[in-house]
């Protein structure tokens, strides 16, 4: 992996990729701009070519178009006898060499009642001499005849074989002309002009684009009139062709071309299978379309070749590049390489390795002298780590042993009173460091009063478990038969408020159950109000008393209160601790969630009501640090006729 390379090496390749980038970059954006440049001048030149072509056959189509016209006219205004009907035909056929064969088609019965048909044709059967027959089949349902005749206007008829007649593949202009017979205007025929399609294949044959490009011409229907591949002429369609190659943009293409539309598209050629520009152009005389394709290969060569010679210089100067970058990076980290090495034999241990002698004030000089400074610096660390590491495990183990002398003084043997039924007790506490500030305890009075207590110590580590212990101590020896919770606790709050310098404070509850009648008689110190479980599954937070907690005024009256404890209840004790455990998102356990879980595990045994409650407590805060002792207290009352622990 490029990370555990060496310096060199990174920034070889770092420069060399840059440069890549660099280089692909401007050769990318010079091809795409010359390339662009090329496209849109040949898209201009083929429209240029495309309308041009498109004006040189206009100019034949549209003279054409004039003769059969003119002769319309004058067979609707003047009566002619056959032979100088015969001799008008001649005529046109003769005076205007771009005309192939000329025709005067009557409709049925209309030139001589018991003559169906008559139609005398002109045909071009030399440079100089003009043939003349008469049309020998019943054309009256061909298109050149029917078509003009049904929609009253000149057309040009698709391309077509003109069998016993002119004998060629010719394409039709009719004109119908009229006659205005008993007050209405009836269809008398149609005078017609062919031209014969290699006059047409020779204009757009001479189309050549390069060596590969040329021009067609498809009819209104889609027909291929002209095409390079004479094999396509009057047989294909540009339709049919694309469904051959299962190409619908030829389809597209051919359905813009035949509804007179122009443009450029892209276009397969069917000679060579390359892609090119296909320009297409309409024939405003006869509705056919002429496209010329532009092949792209071969007018795109000389940028090409033009690029291919530009990448093999660039690849020249990237080897030279590339040779120049190593020899500069290889003078740059040398001197790096060795302080390397002799960073490795200081890393193992040899605080006396010698530092390569690098004269240069650059910042690899700069780095060797500071590597100097590290090695000095080093030195006196190290012996200082040993004296300092040598005062941490004395400290960290004098914190167990305090750690084992706190615990020491709380209970940790349950059932403490194993011989009584009326009752039973179980406690917890889990520091948040190696010692706390949480307390419990819990003694009997006399014989029928059970005194049990929780606190918490403002702070956190060795100055929270000394004030703990002297709470602890103070709780025991001001607690004596006879007295009320508020009396104890009253005396307690004036000891530790006579001599508290560092104005350190505890939270304290204090309750005196009646074993034999369950009365309970507590006082709250400024602690959170314990929970009751009663047997029938509520859960009922005790009342507070208004107290403060203890070690802050030294004359402050403590207020008791009253609560009676039913066979199968139980108390709940409880530090902050546990309500303040937070999780990842900063969200507190809360005391609607403590509630919600001593709802569902108050039928529980006490001992494994408080193991699951710290589960839940610990599963909640998963990925944070406890902040807060947590410490949890349980006391079920079974009555003066006790049943047993469950």
């Amino acid at each position: 992996m490029i990370k555990n390379r060496g310096i060199a090496v990174k920034l070889t390749l770092l420069i060399l990729s840059s440069m890549t980038v660099i280089l692909a970059v401007i050769l990318g954006s010079y091809y795409f701009y010359s390339t662009e440049i090329i496209e849109k001048n040949v898209r201009e030149n083929a429209g240029n070519l495309v309308l041009a072509t498109v004006n040189r056959i206009d100019k034949v189509l549209l003279p054409i178009e004039k003769v059969p016209q003119n002769v319309a006219y004058s067979l609707e205004s003047f009566e002619y006898d056959r032979a100088q009907i015969i001799q008008l035909v001649r005529t046109v056929v003769k005076n205007n060499p771009d005309i192939y064969g000329a025709a005067i088609a009557f409709a049925p019965y209309v030139y001589a009642e018991r003559l169906k048909r008559f139609a005398p044709y002109c045909y071009r059967k030399s440079a100089k001499e003009v043939a003349v027959m008469e049309v020998p089949y019943d054309y009256f349902y061909w298109d050149w005849f029917q078509i003009p005749k049904e929609l009253n206007r000149p057309v040009w008829s698709e391309p077509y074989f003109d069998e016993g007649a002119g004998n060629i593949i010719m394409a039709t202009y009719s004109v119908p002309f009229y006659r205005n017979i008993a007050g209405g205007r009836q269809f008398m025929g149609v005078v017609t002009a062919d031209i014969s399609l290699a006059w047409l294949q020779e204009i757009i044959a001479s189309i050549q684009i390069e060596e590969t490009g040329y021009g067609f011409l498809i009819s209104k229907n889609g027909t291929f009139v002209t095409h390079p591949r004479s094999s396509l002429i009057m047989n294909e369609t540009i339709f049919s062709l694309a469904e051959d190659r299962g190409d619908p943009g030829m389809r597209e293409l051919g359905r813009k071309m035949i509804r007179g539309q122009s443009g450029i598209a892209t276009f397969k050629s069917l000679i060579t299978g390359k892609m090119c520009w296909l320009a297409y152009e309409p024939l405003p005389s006869s509705s056919w379309s002429l496209g010329i394709l532009f092949p792209k290969d071969e007018l795109m060569r000389d940028i090409t070749q033009l690029n291919k010679k530009v990448i093999y210089i660039s690849l020249l100067g990237f080897v030279f590049l590339f040779l120049v970058i190593v020899w500069i990076a290889g003078t740059i980290t040398r001197p790096i390489r060795a302080l390397s090495k002799a960073t490795e034999d200081i890393g193992v241990g040899n605080l006396d390795a010698e530092l390569p002698l690098i004269k240069s004030q650059d910042e690899v000089g700069r780095l060797s002298t500071s590597f100097g400074s590290m090695q000095r610096s080093l030195k006196e660390y190290i012996e200082e780590l040993k004296e300092t590491t040598a005062a941490k495990e004395r400290i960290e183990s004098e914190l167990k042993v305090a750690r084992d002398i706190q615990m020491g003084i709380l209970h940790k043997i349950f059932p403490p009173f194993p011989d009584r039924e009326d009752f039973d007790i179980f406690a917890t506490i889990e520091p948040a460091k190696e010692v706390g500030g949480d307390l419990y305890d819990f003694f009997f009075l006399d014989d029928d009063h059970l005194c049990f207590a929780v606190g918490d110590v403002s702070g956190k580590g060795v100055p929270a478990a000394l004030f703990m212990a002297v709470s602890k101590t103070l709780i025991m020896t001001k607690a004596t038969k006879g007295l009320t919770s508020e009396a104890v606790l009253s005396r307690v709050n004036e000891d530790l408020s006579l001599d508290n310098p560092s104005m350190m404070f505890v939270t304290l509850f204090l309750g005196i159950l009646n074993i034999r009648t369950g009365e309970l008689e507590y006082c709250n110190g400024g602690h959170n109000p314990p929970y009751i479980l009663r047997k029938n599954g509520d859960i009922e937070l005790i009342e507070m008393t208004g107290g403060m907690a203890l070690g802050i005024m030294e004359d402050f009256s403590y207020q008791s209160k009253k609560v009676q404890i039913e066979d199968g209840d139980a108390i709940f004790l409880f530090t902050d601790g546990v309500t303040e455990a937070t999780n990842t998102d900063e969200e507190l356990f809360s005391e609607e969630r403590l509630e919600r879980d001593l709802a569902e595990l108050y039928e529980k045994p006490i001992h494994e009501l408080v193991d699951e409650m710290m589960v839940r407590i610990k599963a909640f805060a998963e990925g944070m640090p406890q902040a807060d002792d947590i410490t949890m207290m349980v006391l079920k009352y079974f009555g003066d006729k006790g049943q047993g622990r469950s």
